[in-house]
């Protein structure tokens, strides 16, 4: 590490958000310009800072010195004082009222401005009420600057010191010296372990109260991203005794016993599938998400009236005509959906959910009950207009999502939207499909948008897909609560004609093996040995013969794999499939950002929902259109347009429409889509699917997680590698499992056994 020392001779670019800056410091003593590149929390021009870092050369803009820590110099020469109040980095002061005050007070400027703010006021032109706005702005700068210095010394970097200063603000200091475990309550993207890092450096926590009950809460809301709403007691007790050493049932109970006390948590005693009774611990805010979802449901399905003589009728008299494509299942369905509250309809490839919805909105329409249309992803969404010809969109933005600070976002959604229990849709039936997609979260989020006695809810989807990536299971949960009516579609119509790709998915469903034998136009098994094999036969298929023999392009074509580690991890063919599909060129931007290469031209995904992001629609020669929206959401799909390393900015077109513009911190949302794991392709379609199965963990390599990728093709699915492995998977209907008590709360909410 070197270090250098001057003053801010030039401010480039400074992002008030995530404080990557790109300035010009003048070095003290040889006047040579320096190009600094860093995360500044508070800097201004004329400033006096001493930097420390390691020189770096870009391809673009040259030598840099990589700025890793950094300090301010109070300057102590008249000159030095006269620069910094002059450059306007003290609102209130600019050049000419600068050299009234070094001129009156000299070397004690700073002083004066800091601990005697009225003597300012002897000054002419300097009133008392702006001599205190000097003194106010002068001081939160330098307090931001301390604190800044002081988290430095417990290993926190600049970029989280910035999360934190705006998270507590001047209490700050005084938040980390009483509880330092606070942090992984109240920062986004700061865990037990970061918490308890900073906590053990300033010392006096390794035994304390605070210290386990944070890490009670960290492995509850880590089991949220494994997707579980509760954990069992001595599952709870395991994964803690990880972190806490010498932790015994007795201090576990205490520590259980103070977080239910002080409502951080609840706990509930429920039997087993052996019977056997079991407490779960919940986050409290988990336990009333699924309580509430409980009583909506039960409150909407409740609150309809039911079908008059007339209303039966009109439906009698849609449905003569439909006789002819509606089978038996699907007449009931339309009927069973039009007459209550709450249904649900589910079925798997080819059994004519699609034909089931149109009728059941042919017959709404008839009846004059306004509908509206959703789903949980932008492709999905628009899947479900093509296939309905009526407008779908969104759960979010059906339900009118806004932009809030990031740190104040609620994980159950609260705050999230402008439609809610007192801004309820306006609209008879709400139709949600792809339900398997959709969390606990927002499943909540919805229902509090629906009015009981005014609107009710047709859930549509397959509950043999893999369950939502956020926590949760509840479609499975609904159906298996059997309180509400539904009806299950399981005949293929025109199975003579169905894909083999239809055909297969039921098979494997049924746990039967999957016809491999490549005599089908949709369905092919291609074997191979080893990884290396698998590899070259991949990008020979993505990038030639698939989209020759689908009619589109390679980036149409979805790698999709179980897991993210490995020679056949997301994560590995990524970065194999960027470089034969985009290519590195001297046309094209770069970013090295972390262990990740970006790239114009990438295909990149979102992983986490931002609800702050503008979109902006663009026509089809990508200039602005004028309408804008705001949220980006997991799973969407892109392309980055373009690219700035020294900017920190990424502009990514999403689904040929919209333009979204990353800065900085935001684009840790993103990653390369090459290739995705099977989970994060729910609920989108593909016109081809090349999946590589070799070997894999147990959990991973099961039934319905191969159902789900053979389902997301449209036009062809390819499967490369081990037919041992296939019929391994489809042997294997253990499925990873998810600790949940939805189904439980809609029973005892409907009071039944």
């Amino acid at each position: 590490m070197e270090q250098r020392e001057g003053y801010v001779k030039r401010i480039t670019f400074h992002s008030p958000e995530t404080g990557y800056t790109v300035l010009t410091l003048e070095v003290k003593g040889t006047g040579e310009e320096l190009t600094c590149v860093g995360t500044f929390p508070v800097i201004d021009e004329g400033e006096d800072i001493r930097v420390t870092g390691e020189f770096s050369v870009h391809s673009l803009y040259g030598s840099q010195f990589s700025v890793t820590g950094f300090e301010s110099v109070i300057p102590a020469a008249e000159d030095e004082m006269l620069r910094y109040l002059g450059s306007g980095a003290i609102k209130g002061i600019g050049i000419a009222t600068a050299v009234k005050i070094i001129d009156r007070f000299h070397e004690e400027s700073f002083y004066v401005i800091e601990k005697q703010h009225e003597r300012l006021a002897d000054i002419s032109g300097i009133s008392a009420k702006k001599a205190q706005e000097i003194h106010d702005r002068f001081v939160e700068k330098q307090t931001i600057r301390n604190t800044v210095m002081y988290l430095q010394q417990y290993g926190i970097s600049l970029s989280l010191a910035l999360r934190i200063i705006d998270r507590y603000g001047e209490n700050t200091i005084a938040v980390l010296q009483t509880n330092p475990y606070r942090l992984a309550e109240d920062i986004n993207r700061v865990g037990f372990m970061t918490a308890d890092a900073i906590a053990q450096r300033m010392g006096g926590f390794a035994d304390s109260d605070y210290r386990n009950t944070a890490c009670m809460l960290y492995v509850l809301r880590n089991a949220l991203t494994f997707g579980h709403s509760c954990f069992p007691e001595k599952s709870l007790l395991t994964h803690m005794q990880e972190y806490i050493e010498n932790l015994d049932s007795d201090m576990f109970d205490r520590i259980l016993r103070n977080a239910v006390a002080d409502k951080k948590v609840r706990t509930v005693t429920e039997d087993d599938e052996e019977g056997n009774p079991v407490r779960y611990v919940y986050l409290s805010m988990s336990r009333e998400v699924e309580l509430h979802i409980a009583r909506m449901l039960a409150d909407i399905d409740e609150g309809f009236a039911g079908n008059s003589v007339a209303t039966e009728q009109a439906i009698d008299a849609a449905l003569s005509g439909s006789e002819a494509f509606l089978d038996v299942d699907q007449q009931r369905a339309v009927r069973e959906a039009v007459g209550h509250g709450v249904f649900v309809l589910t079925g798997g490839p080819g059994t004519g959910k699609t034909t089931t919805i149109n009728a059941i909105l042919h017959v709404l329409e008839r009846l004059g009950r306004s509908c509206l249309l959703a789903a949980p992803t932008g492709r999905a969404a628009k899947r479900m207009t093509e296939t309905t010809g009526r407008e779908a969109m969104t759960i979010h933005r059906l339900l009118e999502c806004r932009g809030i600070p990031s740190e104040a976002q609620r994980e159950d959604g609260r705050g999230l939207f402008n439609r809610d229990e007192g801004n309820p849709l306006e609209a008879e039936v709400v139709i949600i499909d792809e339900a398997s997609m959709v969390d606990m979260f927002l499943m909540n989020s919805l229902l509090k948008a629906i009015s009981p006695g005014m609107t009710t809810i047709i859930i549509v989807g397959d509950a043999n897909q893999l369950p939502s990536v956020g926590p949760g299971n509840v479609l499975r949960d609904i159906l298996g609560s059997g309180a509400f009516s539904s009806v299950c579609l399981t005949k293929i119509f025109r199975q003579e004609e169905a894909s083999d790709i239809v055909l297969n998915a039921h098979r494997i469903n049924r746990g039967e093996q999957p016809v491999l034998d490549n005599k089908s136009k949709d369905f092919f098994f291609l074997a191979r040995r080893n990884a290396r094999e698998i590899r070259t036969s991949l990008t020979k298929l993505v990038r030639e013969s698939l989209p020759k023999y689908v009619d589109a392009s390679p980036f149409d074509i979805q790698v999709l794999t179980p897991m993210r580690k490995g020679d056949l991890g997301v994560e590995s063919l990524n970065r194999l499939l960027q470089d034969v599909l985009n290519p590195a060129s001297r046309e094209k931007e770069e970013w090295v950002y972390g262990d990740v290469m970006f790239r114009e031209g990438d295909k990149v995904m979102q992983t986490r929902n931002n609800y702050m992001l503008e979109r902006v629609e663009v026509s089809e020669d990508g200039y602005p259109i004028g309408k804008t929206d705001t949220g980006v959401f997991n799973g969407d799909i892109g392309v980055i347009e373009s690219l700035s390393q020294e900017f920190r900015t990424m502009s990514v077109l999403f689904d040929h429409r919209y333009r979204v513009t990353y800065a900085d911190r935001e684009i840790d949302d993103l990653e390369h889509a090459y290739a995705l794991t099977i989970h994060k392709s729910q609920g989108s379609e593909y016109p081809a699917v090349v999946m590589p199965l070799l070997s894999g963990p147990r959990a991973l390599m099961s039934r319905n997680l191969l159902y789900t990728g053979v389902t997301r093709a449209v036009r062809c699915a390819t499967i490369l590698g081990d037919a041992e492995t296939v019929r391994q998977m489809v042997a294997n209907n253990e499925e990873f499992k998810r600790y949940t008590g939805l189904r439980r709360c809609i029973r005892e909410t409907k009071d039944m056994p």
